[in-house]
């Protein structure tokens, strides 16, 4: 019986500022504030090219990194173990191990298989991001100018902090399993928001919340997070029954034989009908970056050893981002540029700063380091910019900014930041030599998305 003829996919997902609720979302006592992006991760399927592959092998090309291609060979393995994927190293040039990539492409065509009936074949993906993601000076492509050249390796370029790897797994996994499954009913959705979650959770080693991942699925939300030992009934990839295990843990239901521990109980709450339209997020990145799950292990340690003082700040860090929320309601409908309209709003990222430097110093973690403090109040003093926070897990990630919704403040803002520096000082040990304004805005809703795959020519091959 002939293979059926598959067709190309592209799926793109967004990337993600929490604006407020860093850390307090690992525990499922609180929320977070969390927006969509409109940059995007974009990963293109499509059927292998006969003389490019091998009959069981899936290749991945991230083409915007010097030598970033990744070989897998594919094998369905016996007693419902799923697909397992084995990199292939074929020279010395081979790029390290990408652990997203290729947990999430596991997760996404074990599932095709058990869900769809799926018989793999050999596929390519090729994924695109776009420029915000990292810091590295980059180029255009002699044919496209969408898509920038960063001419580094992979593992040398700067993340800037917007949720790359969340908005990798969601791609990968729509894509993939659309490649194979045309099916998007809205029950097909909540299974790709949890296949998503699953994959990623297990690539990061199971340190996270799933925030990035619900922006990169869902767009703009109140999140709160599952409860961890829904994933616990799933165990490794590929032990036996890991199959049938995931399906019954992705789908909620007991019905493949398997004993759930929990059902899902994530929420991810409407944030805003749209975002207030005199004001805009507005991303600051200065290139130095920072190590979430070392920072993450650090804070949730300070909560273990210290739960009374770490449970009264949270509690009172969760009342002023809930009023941060409510107050942003209350001007969608706001255009005025008047003074005081937005003073609530100053008075409660300011009060949200000085709670996220308290916690910084008991968990001895930098959280929002000196050098960023600096960069925020010199903002700060600019006519139309309302206030800022390092967001999510903090560090020496990329700053949010909110200001007002016009050119004159977003020209003013770019011109100081073009001559800002910092030295190191305070008791920081990091300066700021160039910070750069994002281009990348918040989105209203705009999570992952089915593309048109003629806006790719330049990328796909005609299958």
């Amino acid at each position: 019986m002939p293979k059926p003829v598959l067709s190309n996919v592209v799926c793109s997902a967004p990337g993600k500022v929490l604006l407020a609720g860093g850390y307090l979302v690992l525990d499922r006592a609180y929320t977070g504030l969390v927006l969509g992006l409109d940059a995007r991760i974009h990963v293109l399927a499509q059927p292998s090219a006969a003389s490019d592959s091998g009959p069981s092998e899936i290749v991945v090309r991230s083409p915007q990194f010097k030598d970033a291609i990744w070989r897998y060979h594919f094998e369905n393995l016996e007693k419902d173990g799923g697909i397992r994927l084995s990199q292939i190293k074929a020279s010395s040039t081979s790029p390290p191990e990408n652990r997203f990539v290729q947990t999430a492409l596991t997760y996404a065509l074990t599932w095709a298989c058990s869900r769809a009936g799926a018989e793999i074949q050999p596929m390519e993906f090729t994924i695109l991001a776009d420029s915000d993601y990292y810091s590295n000076e980059a180029k255009s492509f002699d044919f496209d100018d969408r898509f920038q050249n960063f001419d580094v390796p992979l593992h040398e370029a700067h993340k800037t902090g917007l949720g790359s790897s969340a908005a990798l797994v969601t791609a990968i996994v729509n894509a993939a399993v659309l490649f194979y499954s045309k099916e998007t009913t809205q029950e097909q959705d909540q299974w790709m928001f949890r296949l998503a979650q699953a994959a990623h959770c297990a690539a990061q080693g199971k340190i996270g919340s799933g925030f990035d991942v619900a922006a990169a699925s869902q767009g703009s939300c109140i999140y709160r997070r599952f409860s961890p030992e829904i994933l616990s009934s799933l165990g490794s990839a590929n032990q036996a029954g890991f199959q049938e295990r995931l399906r019954a843990v992705i789908e909620g239901k007991r019905s493949y034989g398997i004993e759930l521990n929990a059902a899902w109980d994530y929420e991810c709450g409407e944030a805003f009908s749209r975002f207030p339209v005199g004001l805009r997020v507005v991303m600051c990145d200065i290139d130095c970056g920072s190590e979430t799950v070392g920072m993450v292990s650090k804070v949730l340690q300070w909560k273990k050893e210290k739960p009374e003082e770490a449970s009264l700040l949270w509690a009172t860090l969760q009342v002023a981002n809930e009023d941060l929320a409510n107050q942003l309601r209350k001007c969608i409908h706001t255009i005025t540029c008047f003074d005081g309209v937005y003073d609530d709003v100053r008075s409660t990222l300011l009060t949200i700063r000085s709670l996220v430097r308290e916690m910084s110093m008991k968990a001895a973690v930098p959280i929002e380091p000196p050098v960023q403090s600096a960069l925020i109040d010199a903002c700060s003093e600019l006519p139309g910019v309302i206030g800022g926070v390092v967001p999510g897990a903090g560090g020496y990630d990329a700053i949010a900014l909110l200001v007002r919704n016009d050119t004159g403040t977003i020209h003013r803002l770019g011109s100081f930041l073009s001559m800002y520096k910092s030295e190191a000082d305070n008791g920081d040990t990091v300066s700021i030599a160039r910070v750069r304004v994002l281009k990348s805005k918040q989105v209203d809703k705009g999570g992952w998305q089915v593309e048109n795959c003629d806006n790719y020519r330049s990328w796909l091959r005609c299958a």
